[in-house]
């Protein structure tokens, strides 16, 4: 018996990478760090921008790496445990994370800004010149 997925139309040409990315995010289940992304109105009307929120008490600048890996966005905290420190308690851990974001094709990263604990990641993604080409038919008797 064969499965049958979403992507498995013949009408679908080429969509095989994205369905692997949609399964692998289907298994992906951490939640830490907390995140929002929202849609930012812009004035011209042309593209989209959007901005990626994330909830980083505690990290500074320098724990912090923000890359792009081929189609996808990497955020990567790392800290650093404070051996000088004597804690009576210790609730808040020093801790890392890897956050993982699949980009759409033509997303650009604009910047990001660490401000009041929180990684603000803009992107953008440039309206798509629409045009249309005529493709040739070769007659063959």
């Amino acid at each position: 018996m064969s499965r049958m997925t979403p992507f498995s139309s013949p009408l679908l040409l080429g969509f095989d990478a994205m369905e692997k990315t949609l399964e692998r995010l289907a298994k992906s289940g951490d939640s830490y760090p907390p995140y929002n992304i929202e849609r930012i109105r812009r004035s011209e009307g042309n593209g989209e921008t959007l901005r990626i929120t994330l909830a980083v008490a505690g990290f500074c600048d320098e724990d912090l790496e923000v890359t792009t890996e081929e189609n996808q966005l990497v955020v990567r905290g790392r800290q650093n445990d404070d051996t000088e420190r004597e804690y009576l308690h210790r609730g808040i851990a020093a801790r890392q994370f890897q956050r993982t974001f699949v980009l759409a094709d033509g997303m650009r990263v604009i910047g990001a800004e660490l401000k009041n604990g929180l990684l603000s990641i803009d992107l953008d993604r440039p309206e798509p010149e629409r045009f249309v080409r005529k493709i040739n038919i070769s007659v063959r008797d």
